[in-house]
């Protein structure tokens, strides 16, 4: 299946705007990284010469400083897909070696750095953390950030008069609040353009999937490539100390299975060869412990992964991360579904692909057949 492909670029310090013809003219490459686990970033590279607006106009007067917003959106088919909304941190000037070889690439991650810039010293009293979440993103309200917290499935109601309080910057302290709950955070840019889903909560590991990958299929298949591996010590049991007070001493208690934060994709997960006490435990509630638990084996649990690439015009639809895609077309071993974790776009003018890494706990599918 093949698709057409146009690409939308916006450009301001709070609200950005359509970027001036002498920016989207001088475009020659896009890159964007999405990775469950980490910022987003991108790179826009573009040609320059040593009297071209951009260098005598553009960057004199501030348009491209850091902190500025950039929203990148591809428009595949006629359905539009944000890819990025973040802010430039960085310039390199390449003057080449001969005429018409100058670049200028600007750098720059998600918004989520902007939330990483301020140490903050404040106190929230008796507030449990989805609205402490919630809180925190309203700094952010400026840029279009919308906080979705979901609530523990472990929950613990706070103390009376306990009050948690933050000595970081807002990031950090996010991130903290979600490793103590098991979860993650992160920001997505979209669905429209100007705005953005902060997301707390567990790494979600259902929903629709994305359309197949198939290979080995002749005419049906839509990637370039695709490996797959199989890490046989990656998958670990993590116990819990639990003191015997009558017998005087302590008794090593797995974790519980992860299917309490994410359903099984695979119905022969890799066994666990390795057995590690669970860290960090000191000063921590009961249910964050069994959160904390929750969450570490999970992240040890994929020991099958895929790594692949693939041409967007070609698949006809655009591959993102952190959701489900099917996998067909490798045998019964490995067909089925996969998380997409990580994502990288890359696009020049009339090209667009993309590689990106899969990952799940073991072999065989646990659902029947790959749609759509």
């Amino acid at each position: 299946m093949t698709g057409s492909l146009q690409l939308m670029l916006l450009v301001g310090k709070t609200v950005p705007v359509p970027a001036p013809a002498i920016l989207t003219d001088a475009l020659q490459s896009v890159q964007v990284t999405s990775s469950s686990g980490a910022a987003s970033g991108f790179q826009l590279t573009l040609a320059v010469s040593k009297n071209s607006p951009i260098t005598q106009l553009l960057l004199p007067t501030g348009l491209l400083d850091p902190k500025t917003r950039v929203i990148v959106v591809a428009v595949v088919s006629g359905m539009p897909h944000v890819l990025m909304d973040g802010v430039i941190t960085r310039h390199e000037l390449d003057p080449g070696t001969a005429p018409g070889t100058a670049t200028l690439t600007l750098t720059g991650e998600d918004l989520s750095l902007l939330m990483k810039l301020e140490h903050r010293r404040e106190s929230y009293e008796g507030l449990p953390r989805p609205i402490q979440v919630a809180m925190v993103c309203a700094r952010y309200a400026e840029y279009g950030i919308i906080p979705v917290p979901v609530p523990p499935v472990i929950e613990e109601l706070p103390l009376t008069g306990a009050t948690d309080v933050q000595t970081q910057t807002d990031l950090e302290y996010l991130n903290g609040l979600a490793q103590r709950s098991g979860y993650v955070f992160f920001i997505e840019p979209g669905p429209v353009p100007g705005t953005s889903v902060a997301y707390w909560g567990p790494e979600v590991r259902t929903g629709v999937p994305q359309p197949a990958l198939t290979v080995n299929s002749d005419a049906a298949t839509n990637v370039e490539s695709l490996r797959f591996a199989y890490d046989g010590l990656s998958a670990t049991e993590y116990t819990v100390d639990v003191p015997v007070p009558v017998l005087k001493t302590t008794i090593k208690v797995p974790v519980p299975d992860v299917s309490l934060l994410r359903p099984p994709l695979a119905v022969r997960p890799a066994p666990a060869f390795t057995q590690k006490p669970l860290p960090d435990l000191t000063g921590r509630s009961l249910a964050d412990v069994l959160l904390l638990g929750l969450s570490r084996t999970a992240e040890s649990r994929d020991a099958v992964t895929a790594q692949g690439s693939l041409d967007v015009l070609r698949y006809g639809h655009v591959l993102k991360a952190r959701q489900l895609v099917g996998v067909r077309g490798a045998g019964t071993a490995h067909d089925g579904l996969y998380y997409v974790r990580s994502v990288t776009h890359d696009i020049k003018r009339g090209a667009y692909r993309q590689s990106f890494g899969l990952v799940r706990e073991g072999f065989v599918s646990s659902t029947p057949v790959v749609i759509p």
